[in-house]
This record gives structure tokens, C-alpha cells and sequence, in this order.
């Protein structure tokens, strides 16, 4: 069996959006990825992108560029707003609620799930929220924040997390927030959570902090520059080899379990349904 690359082109779902590409709001230029980087979302940075200064022109150009019909191409848009403790973030959230066009918002800094709704209830109804853990304090809180009226997904915001808590981007030292997120989002029936982003656009190192996002059963990475998503995409989707088992694993056993042998068929069929529903999702074919 052949497993052919990702189709161009190929939108795909938020809650399982892999490559998450923060763009800063103050370079419109850059809002609208080209196709080919095959990000699966945009996120405009009003947060650490933009100095305090440039936050109401940033803020402006963003709704100008939304209410001109901007689109992020065949990616999903959202924006990143400031924290619940600042001024900027009412004032963000005054004008993202007359925007037309976004698929929800990041919430920087999150650390209560109050904060999550208060922003819920500044923002249409429904409107998705991206929640960003970035200390101590909101890891300490993550299960009330996934669990909170208006959280889409949970994100962990690596490097803040470090300077934070003093940790080093060991892995060994990360493990802990990660599987933290990981455990939370599960116990909260949440997608998978979003890693941090990796500072390089060196496919090796990418390749690497890609299969440790994996294993450490994370679904989601940040990217700073849209040449990371082709590998940042590769190493959250089903491998050609996990395809190729998950299709003779459904062909063994039955899409519906109706040839299952043993008590462990059944775990088995469903890793294999996941996969194969992943590939069709994201195009591998």
C-alpha cells in the first residue's frame, strides 16, 4: 500500500488543528500564510508580540484587515488576546466582538477558568476559547480551567512557563506541565492540548520537539514561522507505517469489532479507527 503526502489545500478542523503559527498583529502583511506552508491555523499575537504602545494600532489594524474580508487562506483564524488583568484585554475583546470572520480567540496568560468565562461573555455566544497556560499558577488551576464555560482547548505557553517557574526546556523538566495538560484536557473531554513552540526552523530539531510533543500525547504546536509547519504537521499525523497497520488492523478485525478474537482487539480497533479517521482528515491518502 502507498501512502501519499497531504494534500495542498486541505482544511482542516480546529480540534485538530496541528500547526499553530503566531503572527504579529502589527505586520499585516504576514496575516495570510502562503497556501503552500500548509499551516492548519493562524493566530494574530496582540499579546507578546506588540509592545504596550503599538496595542491599540495593532488592535486596529487587525479589525480593519477582518472587516476588509482578511482571511488566513485555508487556515482556521483566531487571535490572541492580553491577559484578564490587563487593560488591553477589555479593550480587545470590545472590538473582536463586532469582528466577523474568526474562528475564536487565544486568552494569554490564563490562570482561573472565571477568566475564561468573563471572556466567554464579552464574545458572541459560542465562540471558541483557546486557553493559554503560562505559570505556576495556571497550571495549578488547569483542570477548573478546561473544565470552564467557553474552553475550547488548552495550550501551554512554554517559555513563559519557564522564566515563571525557573525550569529549563529539559524535556525531564517539562514532562511534568505537559502531562499535566495532557490529563486535564482528557479529564475535561477536550481535544488534545497544544504544545509550546520551538525557537528553530532546524528540521531535525523540529523533528525531534514534534515526537515529543506526540508522546507526551500532546495533538497541537505553536509555530513562530510558517516554514516550521511541514514538520511540526508530519510528526502529529499518522505515519505512513501507522496507516498502513491501522487499514489492515480495520480489515482484521471489522470496522464494527464484528471479528474481535480477545479482550485486547477491541483497544486495538479503536487506536486503529483513530488513525485511519486522522489520515482521511488530513488528507493522507
Amino acid at each position: 500500500m502507498t501512502i501519499h503526502a497531504e494534500h495542498p489545500g486541505v482544511t482542516i478542523a480546529s480540534d485538530i488543528a496541528r500547526s499553530w503559527l503566531l503572527v504579529p498583529a502589527n505586520a499585516p502583511d504576514r496575516f495570510a500564510p502562503p497556501t503552500e506552508a500548509g499551516v492548519d491555523a493562524v493566530i494574530l499575537d496582540l499579546e507578546d508580540a506588540v509592545s504596550a504602545p503599538d496595542k491599540p494600532s495593532a488592535r486596529q489594524r487587525v479589525a480593519d484587515w477582518l472587516a476588509a474580508g482578511g482571511r488566513a487562506g485555508t487556515s482556521s483564524l483566531w487571535v490572541r488576546i492580553n491577559d484578564a488583568t490587563t487593560t488591553f484585554w477589555a479593550d480587545d475583546l470590545a472590538v473582536l466582538a463586532e469582528a466577523p470572520s474568526i474562528a475564536g480567540v487565544m486568552l494569554a496568560k490564563t490562570e482561573s477558568g472565571s477568566q475564561v468565562e468573563a471572556t466567554a461573555d464579552r464574545l458572541p455566544e459560542g465562540t471558541k476559547i483557546l486557553a493559554l497556560i503560562e505559570s505556576a499558577m495556571g497550571l495549578e488551576a488547569v483542570a477548573d480551567i478546561g473544565r470552564a464555560d467557553g474552553t475550547f482547548r488548552l495550550a501551554f505557553g512554554s517559555g513563559d512557563f519557564r522564566r515563571d517557574t525557573g525550569m529549563s526546556d529539559d524535556p525531564m523538566a517539562m514532562a511534568y506541565p505537559r502531562s499535566r495538560l495532557v490529563v486535564a484536557s482528557r479529564a475535561a473531554r477536550l481535544p488534545g492540548p497544544i504544545d509550546g513552540p520551538t525557537l528553530t526552523s532546524n528540521e531535525t530539531i523540529l523533528q525531534r520537539d514534534s515526537a515529543l510533543t506526540a508522546n507526551m500525547g500532546m495533538t497541537g504546536k505553536l509555530c513562530m514561522r510558517p516554514e516550521q509547519a511541514p514538520a511540526v504537521n508530519k510528526g502529529l499525523s499518522p505515519s505512513a507505517e501507522d496507516i498502513v497497520w491501522a487499514r489492515e488492523t480495520i480489515e482484521l478485525l471489522g470496522a464494527n469489532g464484528e471479528r474481535v478474537r480477545d479482550g485486547s482487539d477491541l483497544p486495538r480497533l479503536a487506536k486503529a479507527k483513530k488513525f485511519d479517521a486522522l489520515a482521511a482528515a488530513f488528507g493522507l491518502s
